[in-house]
This record gives structure tokens, sequence and C-alpha cells, in this order.
């Protein structure tokens, strides 16, 4: 215990002599991903308001055969304006959508026969959903009127036409709510607790074999068991430090948001409990870095592997986008699925029951052993002290 300790304390100790690295693992890493995430919340949420309120100037093709459409439109503050060729603007992203009216038109239209109006735009274009949303629904609330004044006119009543009167009902929880903090924080968590301590454990691992400074450190009596520990114990430290910063982050930017940034917010007890839950993978994704890096002949060849570890705790999120499936126990003895699942049910404000506490602590911490055991079994190659 001694010597681990020894081994740790000089690992955190070196790694606050880089200040740059400090900086970067405790405050840039961290704050980066809360950030972003309210801040595109915050901007999606401004232009939505905007693009809403704002007057909506359309093409309208064929106004003539409309004009009380074309009257009506414009009270519901969609104006009508020319364009040379529609269909090249909206192909040139110089419009987002126009309205067309059918030839036959007026005479559909006399007789009280169904007539076509078509809504032209790109649907590839997120930019544009907003005014197509807007120009179809007021065409639709257009033909519910005109549709309900025939029937008065006939002397029916309009709800005839509507027999059915469907309410929702949510049951869900307001927590459970949080599409955008479902989807995007257990990955940021994720990879925060999977790869928080990189830093460190690439300098002590492939940087001490780099500066070939790893020979008289294993030529000590210490146990290569005792080395090891202490180097995966420091980054442990630093990895859950850069978590509690991202969990703070979360809280004091949701809570300084408006509107739905405030979904981001988390309460102190759902903090405590992600602490919890990704502890596994903090102590899992050291040990795995651990034994990969310290097999590197140099930083960069340490550092390579990383584009590809940041891909693992994506597929997850991915998978249950695509392919949404109930939690069941055996989901959380599964490294990364576990994870996801435990910070899915904390943030959509469920409880955990204690069998999927048992079986998923056990599970993260039993794999994070075997790599652990593994990292130390490597350390026991006396090649690992020749450098490139």
């Amino acid at each position: 215990m001694k010597n681990m300790l020894t081994v740790l304390f000089k690992e955190l100790r070196e790694l606050s002599r880089d200040r740059r690295t400090l900086m970067l693992a405790l405050l840039f890493s961290p704050l980066l991903g809360p950030i972003l995430m309210i801040g595109m919340q915050q901007m999606g949420e401004s232009k939505a308001k905007s693009e809403m309120e704002k007057p909506l100037a359309v093409a309208i093709v064929g106004a003539e055969r409309a004009p009380n459409l074309v009257a009506w439109l414009a009270g519901q503050g969609i104006a009508r304006k020319q364009v040379a060729d529609p269909d090249a603007a909206i192909r040139a992203q110089n419009e987002d959508v126009y309205i067309r009216i059918d030839d036959k038109f007026d005479e559909h239209w006399a007789k009280g026969e169904p007539a076509l109006v078509e809504v032209v735009s790109d649907s590839t274009r997120q930019d544009a959903a907003i005014p197509v949303a807007r120009v179809q629904s007021a065409l639709k609330l257009y033909g519910q009127q005109v549709g309900a004044l025939r029937l008065l006119a006939r002397g029916i009543n309009p709800g005839v036409a509507s027999p059915l009167a469907v309410a929702d009902k949510d049951l869900s929880l307001p927590e459970a709510r949080k599409s955008l903090a479902t989807f995007f924080i257990p990955y940021l968590l994720l990879i925060s607790g999977f790869l928080g301590g990189a830093a460190l454990v690439i300098d002590a691992t492939a940087g001490e074999r780099e500066r070939q400074s790893l020979e008289p450190l294993l030529a000590t009596p210490a146990p290569r068991s005792a080395i090891v520990s202490g180097k995966i114990l420091a980054a442990c430290l630093l990895g859950m430090a850069s978590l509690f910063l991202s969990l703070l982050a979360f809280k004091v930017g949701g809570q300084l948001s408006e509107g739905m940034g405030r979904q981001l917010s988390l309460s102190a007890f759902a903090i405590l409990e992600l602490l919890l839950i990704i502890s596994p993978m903090v102590a899992l994704g050291n040990a795995l870095l651990t034994f990969i890096a310290s097999g590197a002949k140099s930083v960069k060849e340490a550092q390579s592997f990383l584009s590809v570890l940041m891909l693992v705790p994506m597929l997850p999120s991915i998978l249950l986008l695509i392919h949404p499936v109930k939690n069941q126990l055996w989901m959380f003895a599964v490294p990364f699925l576990s994870q996801n699942q435990a910070i899915v049910k904390v943030v959509r404000g469920e409880a955990i029951a204690p069998m999927e506490w048992l079986v998923y602590l056990g599970a993260g911490f039993g794999v994070a052993a075997l790599l652990w055991y593994a990292a130390v079994r490597r350390y026991r190659q006396e090649k690992l002290a020749i450098s490139a």
C-alpha cells in the first residue's frame, strides 16, 4: 500500500507540473460538453421562436385561382411575394418553400370537391422545416374552417364530421421528457469517465518509456502490482474529478439558462448517482488504456488508439436510437450498454432496482479488475523497460 501511494502521489505531482495539460483535463474538457449542449439548446430554441413569430413571405403560383385563400394566408402572417422560378430558387436555397395552386382549383372549389394545393420544398434542408410547417399548418386550418362552413351552410352540425374527440394523457415524469438530455448526456459522461484520465495514463506509461525513465522505476524493490495500481489510481482520481466538474457544469449551466435549457440541470442526488454509475467505467477505461499504452513505444503511438476508443462509448447510444429496447436485467452486466441504461434511468428520474445495482456494480468492477490484472501482467514483462 505504501509503494502504491508513493507512485500515486508521484504521478499526481508530475501532472501538476504540466499546468497546460492539467487545465485541459480539469477545465476545458469537462466544461466543453455542457457549454456546447446548453448553447445549442438555447440557440435552437431562440431560432425556432424567431422563425415562428416573424412574418413569412412565400411565392404562390396560381394565386389568381384562389384569391380568398391568398387573403386568408396574409391574415395569418404568410404574405405573397413574386419569384420568377420558384423551383430553381428552392434548389439554389434562396427560398425555403412556396405554394402551387392547381390549374383546376377554382373548378373543383366551385363543385365542393377537394381542390389541390401543393406545398413545395426541399425535405433535406433542416433550416426550412419551420417555414414549411407554418405553411402546412395554415393550409390545414383553412381547410378545416371552410369544411365547417360548408356543413353549416347545408344545415349540418360540423361536429358530425368528427365522430371522435381524441385526447392525449401523458403519464411520464417531467424529468423523463428530456429528449436532448437523454440522448447526449450518456455519451458525454461515458467519454468523460472512460477517457478522463487519458492524459495522465499515456504520460505515465508510454511517456515514461519514451523518456527512458521507466527502467529506474521498475528497478526499485516495489512490486509491479503496486506501481501499476498507483498509476491507475492516479488516473482514476483525475477522471473522477473531470467527471464531477462536467456534472457540476450541467447543473449550474442548466439553472442559469432559460426555457428548455433548464432540462439539462441535474439535482444533487442525481449527481451522486451518476458519479457512482460512472465509477466502474473510470476504473475500466484507465485500466484498459494502461494495458494498451504500456505496450506503445512512444506517446504518439499511444495517442493513436484514442480515436478508436472514443467510438466505443458511442455504440450503445446509436444502437438504442436505431433499435430502442426495454430495460432487462442482463443489460446491466454488459459494459457501456449498462452505463447507458443506468444513466438514462437517472436522467429520466426513474429508480434503479437493488438487483440492477448489484449486477451493474459487480459486472462493471469485475471487468475493470480483469483489465487491471492484465495491465499488471504486462508490466511484469522486462521488455517494457527498453524504449524504442
